[in-house]
């Protein structure tokens, strides 16, 4: 059954991996997305890392992944115009693909398991440790700097996303807090006094 399992939740993953990629609908695109999240989710739990599979669930899944729809759904996008793009980078992009599966060919190739790779699969967590426990000392403890350091990382992406797409155009009404603020209201309204049966 285990093995059954590993099988079905690799060939979803690989599957929903290759589908975000090359369907055409950006919709169905995100929701092959969500099937290669649960799969994945699904091996780390016959692994026995049932915290990080939760994690996947509930943050890919249940907050990227949605995002990434709401997005897809509500943003007038031209995928036709992003798609002429793509053309012409083509053969770029070809290029970079085929060195990395070089790159891949060669590490795979020299790849070589320690000898304590049947300890640590047997027992991946120390001693009377849980598994949430081990991947906080790992990643508060031994790992610090670096966790500290991808959290930096992520904030300079983030600031930088929002400075390249923050457009001020003319043609769209704004609003001004402060003149809102410090206007007269005396000046602002208009009392009439309109007469029964009459309009303004």
């Amino acid at each position: 059954m285990m093995v059954f399992a590993f099988y079905l939740f690799a060939l979803g993953a690989i599957a929903g991996g290759l589908f975000t990629v090359v369907s055409r609908n950006p919709v169905h695109s995100v929701l092959w997305l969500i099937l290669a999240f649960l799969s994945s989710a699904g091996l780390f739990v016959l692994m026995g890392a049932e915290f990080v599979a939760m994690l996947l669930v509930i943050v890919y899944v249940g907050a990227v992944a949605v995002l990434f729809l709401f997005v897809v759904m509500m943003l007038d996008v031209d995928f036709a115009e992003l798609k002429a793009e793509m053309a012409r980078y083509m053969p770029l992009a070809l290029l970079i693909g085929l060195v990395i599966l070089m790159q891949l060919a060669m590490a795979f190739g020299a790849w070589q398991a320690s000898d304590m790779a049947a300890g640590q699969l047997a027992q991946p967590t120390p001693e009377g440790m849980h598994n949430t426990q081990a991947l906080g000392m790992i990643l508060y403890d031994e790992y610090f700097l670096l966790f500290q350091l991808a959290g930096l990382i992520l904030l300079v992406a983030m600031i930088g996303a929002i400075v390249l797409t923050l457009r001020h155009r003319q043609d769209v009404k704004r609003q001004d807090i402060l003149a809102q603020m410090y206007r007269d209201p005396a000046k602002a309204m208009e009392l009439k006094d309109v007469k029964p049966g009459q309009g303004l």
